[in-house]
């Protein structure tokens, strides 16, 4: 088979348009390319393609006349005494990093130490690789490493140039959709949708979705990517927010949280509502004594203003008696005033 060939010819003739990552080799050292994929060997064959006959996508692989090919990277040979080789595919959030720090011929290093963006990331030790597991977007950078050579190298600290390592994004932050809105009527259903997308390099991974009200969980890690209430009440009030997650739940995303408020039905009234009696309740006339058994047979209302008249005949008399009091001790006063101008 002789695809090998091809993916080289392709790789160097197209890496200046697209390059998706960067393997760095030194010189004098062998590398195997390998492709993957359902391969028909009748078909197979090494020969280069005019560029009108190729097409291709940012997302796609290759196609040449019936012809499938991966997607280019990039061979860089370096002749440094150190190199820090890095992955050759792209690298998303949750996968897993590792680098390599290879010297020249493979000559024997000790010492070895890994940096991003300047910073060690350990002491110094004699393993050449360094992995990383379930890396996430904040682990971008600049890398490289340095290392002392023994013999038969110069025998002295080498660092290897930086390597730029971007972790790409798996899927965005979900959003939380309410329909048929976050203001429902009491009664109706109402769907709550979140949604993300994979990236397209990665669509056939599968995400799991999780549903949120009021800090406890509603669905949780179900397949479906909405949750529907299918009769909303005022109970159904509150803050919602979802969650999407990698099946290893090694990426996981929350959404921003959503106020729902379910409104109430409006009660009509009607005219056939009995009219509300005036403020203060009438008090209800008095049981007939021995002295009024001659008004027993009035009308109850008649009765009760009777009753009313006579009451305030009681107050005016106790008022009247309360001034003849009063009179008797003004006079007492004056008696003694009148008798000393009788005497002048």
């Amino acid at each position: 088979m002789q695809l090998s060939c091809v993916l080289m010819a392709w790789a160097l003739h197209l890496c200046p348009a697209v390059v998706l990552a960067t393997q760095m080799l030194p010189p004098a050292s062998s590398e195997t390319l390998k492709c993957e994929g359902p391969v028909s060997t009748e078909q197979n064959s090494c020969h280069t393609e005019k560029e009108e006959d190729v097409a291709h996508g940012s997302n796609a692989d290759f196609q040449v006349k019936g012809y499938k090919f991966s997607q280019p990277f990039h061979l860089i040979i370096s002749y440094d005494w150190l190199i820090l080789q890095g992955p050759a595919t792209s690298i998303f959030e949750g996968d897993s990093l590792v680098l390599h720090c290879r010297a020249w011929q493979d000559w024997p290093l000790t010492q070895i130490i890994f940096y991003r963006e300047g910073s060690a990331l350990g002491p110094p030790g004699p393993e050449t690789e360094f992995s990383m597991d379930a890396v996430q977007k904040s682990d971008s950078g600049d890398y490289h490493c340095s290392g002392v050579f023994r013999s038969p190298g110069p025998g002295s600290r080498e660092t290897a140039s930086p390597v730029a390592i971007t972790i790409q994004e798996l899927f965005p932050a979900p959003v939380l959709k309410v329909l048929p809105s976050t203001e429902p009527q009491e009664g109706g259903s109402v769907t709550l949708s979140c949604q993300t997308k994979l990236s397209l390099q990665r669509s056939a991974s599968r995400l799991l979705f999780s549903f949120y009200k009021d800090g406890r969980s509603l669905s949780i890690r179900g397949v479906s990517s909405e949750f529907q209430i299918p009769k909303a009440s005022e109970e159904h009030s509150g803050f919602y927010w979802c969650e999407a997650a990698t099946e290893d739940r090694q990426v996981w995303k929350q959404s921003t949280q959503l106020e729902i408020q379910v409104q109430a039905l409006q009660k009509s009234t009607t005219s056939e509502t009995p009219p509300t009696e005036p403020p203060g309740p009438v008090p209800p006339p008095p049981a007939p004594s021995a002295e009024h058994q001659g008004f027993s047979s009035l009308d109850p209302h008649l009765h009760h203003q009777i009753h009313l008249l006579l009451k305030q005949m009681q107050d005016v008399k106790v008022l009247l008696g309360h001034l003849v009091i009063e009179l008797r001790d003004l006079t007492v006063y004056l008696k003694p005033g009148i008798t000393k101008v009788a005497d002048k």
